[in-house]
């Protein structure tokens, strides 16, 4: 029976790894996507590191990332950026393969 609960807590603490990493690279992937929007923006280096800062803070505001891109779309958009819906899921796309990365490489 001890077998049976070390594997299932194995399989938990896996889980929960998994989980924190996905939240790692989702909020990273925000950041800097966020510093993509505010270059496009033409924003100095302090406005850019408050804007990465609330995509990733508007991450928060429901589940999935849509939270995400309706925030994008509206700021440059705003901004006078000519942009669409599919040019943020590409850059969000690419995002998020250069977040997995920079986090397995600081592992």
């Amino acid at each position: 029976m001890t077998d049976f609960n070390d594997r299932e807590r194995a399989e938990e603490a896996k889980f929960a790894r998994d989980e924190e990493m996905l939240f790692r690279i989702n909020a990273r992937r925000n950041r800097l996507l966020g510093a993509w929007a505010a270059e496009r923006m033409n924003l100095d280096s302090a406005e850019t590191e408050a804007y990465a800062k609330s995509v990733v803070q508007a991450d928060f505001e429901e589940a999935g990332d849509e939270d995400v891109i309706r925030k994008l779309l509206g700021d440059l958009v705003s901004a006078g950026v000519d942009t669409d819906e599919s040019e943020i899921r590409s850059a969000m796309e690419a995002k998020a393969v250069e977040a997995r990365r920079q986090l397995m490489g600081e592992a």
